[in-house]
């Protein structure tokens, strides 16, 4: 993984717990502008690889660069925390966790803007109506609290809050795995309209191979902490190399599925 100035790169990522490895020897390279899709079943490691990327676990060994800086060792003071945390954001699973129940939307987004920038009161105002505008939420919306939104309505805030102070990569952890289907398809084609405008970069971590083949164009599987496959979506998700990859597929339904072979005793494969 050297010789890449430009986007993220990941080599050799490692984090214990205890005796416990988490993370084992994970590389990986997220080009400016691209999308890629990190599966693997709960207990993989895929949580808490991004963790690291984003600086809310340190690795224990292994770099983790952005267009050529090193994020790996603790920031040295606020404005280097504050500055690594405008280039690499995140969202959770849960949005409703990261907004405040007693703020309104409007004023969730003002706050990070208050944080990260120097715009005075007028100019917050108004890029907190754009960003809200980007993910499909109006003034009504912007004066409620977020219990009064809907799921997909809180996940688009959280993208709101996230885009507010222009990241280079945006980390999508399960961030469309406890919504409908029909909210999932939303959210899907709004970070895709997105990313076309902006070239952000994705980071997509899912279990759900069903959504990969629609975010991203390239997929890694990590399984018990470590890379067992990578390459382009299609490649992956058509001509898997790896048992345990085509057993995450063997796993999704669809027309003739065969639960069999997604049964327990299958999983000592790989």
């Amino acid at each position: 993984m050297t010789g890449t100035t430009k986007g993220l790169v990941v080599d050799g990522l490692r984090k214990r717990y205890g005796d416990h490895t988490a993370v084992d020897d994970v590389s990986f390279t997220l080009a400016p502008g691209s999308s890629l899709a990190v599966v693997g079943e709960s207990g993989s490691g895929k949580t808490t690889t991004v963790r690291m990327l984003v600086g809310l676990e340190r690795p224990d060994g292994g770099t983790v660069r952005l267009d050529g800086r090193d994020r790996s060792a603790r920031p040295r003071n606020r404005s280097e925390r504050l500055s690594r945390a405008r280039e690499i954001q995140m969202v959770f699973q849960d949005p409703y966790l990261s907004l405040d129940p007693r703020v309104t939307v409007a004023g969730c987004v003002e706050e990070v803007l208050r944080l990260h920038t120097r715009l005075n009161a007028d100019a917050r105002r108004s890029r907190v109506a754009e960003l809200l505008s980007q993910v499909g939420l109006g003034e009504r919306e912007a004066k409620a609290l977020p219990r009064r939104l809907s799921g997909g309505q809180r996940q688009r805030v959280a993208i709101a809050r996230a885009l507010a102070v222009e990241p280079r990569v945006l980390i999508l952890d399960e961030a469309v795995a406890a919504l409908d289907v029909s909210i999932q398809a939303q959210i899907l084609d709004l970070l895709a309209a997105i990313r076309r405008e902006s070239g952000i970069g994705y980071l997509f971590v899912t279990h759900d191979l069903a959504v990969v083949r629609h975010i991203a164009e390239e997929v890694i599987v990590l399984k018990s902490g470590r890379l067992v496959e990578a390459g382009p979506t299609d490649r992956v998700l058509d001509a898997p190399e790896h048992p345990y990859t085509r057993l995450l597929l063997d796993s999704v339904p669809r027309r003739g599925w065969n639960p069999a072979l997604a049964a327990p005793g299958r999983r000592a494969l790989g």
